[in-house]
């Protein structure tokens, strides 16, 4: 195949989409062909079976693929979600060099460059129910359909992993950020992880915005029902000491509770 060929497809092809693309040729295989183009500098193997298509006049070593297309082609059920989710839908308050795609398979982390791509199994109860696409749409980036968790979700998912949303300021400067949440899906969703942590860490989230965010009685009141019957911390793991917020039932860190992030703007 013609270099302007390879060219005319998306910017990052599997081994196995390169192999349809490329021409049976005598005495050759598609795996040498696709070894001749990345010699030729034509193509950059990301890893074993992912590949980038070079522009021309550009070489390997200086070309920067969109790591966004690389994480949505780390497996082939791939949903970008998690911190990674916000950076698609452009309310992340940082950039990270750390991409989470959620997958039913199991994949080690790949390191490329300066960037770690990082599988994240679905949620239990939603392997448990056949519910892992649930809050999954598909956006076109550099005419490639990419699969990612919706705001929504999102909104429920870093609060549930704080550790795959970049730690709480960031949580709550990018959630901040945005204008609009379908609430009865936020609160669809925050319930189906049938985990009554996360429960309260939604319920406490949208209290706190109640004004911008439009939330009402009604969408506090499903989720309250669900809330923890003792306290729980925010972060269980770390068990970090903070304020008891009683409503809910969630031991809210100090710097958190007070948004400490905030002094001296």
């Amino acid at each position: 195949m013609a270099r302007e060929s390879l060219l005319g497809q998306v910017p990052v092809l599997t081994g196995e989409e390169l192999a349809a693309l490329l021409p049976s040729e005598k005495g050759r295989t598609r795996e040498s062909l696709i070894a001749y183009h990345v010699r030729r500098g034509h193509l950059l193997r990301v890893r074993r079976g992912l590949y980038a298509v070079v522009p021309p006049g550009v070489s390997p070593q200086g070309h920067s693929p969109d790591p966004y297309l690389l994480a949505a082609k780390m497996a082939d059920d791939a949903i970008l979600a998690y911190h990674t989710a916000l950076e698609v839908h452009g309310k992340a308050h940082s950039v990270f060099e750390r991409f989470f795609f959620l997958t039913s398979t199991r994949a080690r982390p790949v390191t490329f460059r300066a960037f770690r791509f990082e599988s994240v199994r679905h949620p239990r109860a939603l392997r448990r129910r056949r519910q892992e696409s649930f809050g999954v749409k598909t956006v076109d980036r550099s005419g490639v359909p990419v699969r990612v968790t919706t705001l929504e979700r999102t909104l429920v998912d870093v609060l549930d992993r704080s550790d795959l949303g970049g730690g709480w300021e960031e949580i709550w400067r990018s959630l901040e950020s945005v204008e609009f949440f379908d609430l009865d899906k936020v609160v669809e969703y925050a319930l189906l992880l049938d985990n009554a942590t996360t429960v309260a860490k939604v319920g406490y989230f949208l209290d706190q915005h109640r004004e911008p965010l439009m939330v009402e009685d009604s969408h506090l009141a499903r989720l309250k029902k669900r809330r923890p019957k003792r306290p729980h911390y925010m972060e269980r793991r770390r068990r970090e000491s903070g304020r008891l917020v009683a409503e809910w039932n969630l031991v809210v860190p100090v710097h958190v509770a007070e948004h400490s992030w905030e002094e001296g703007r």
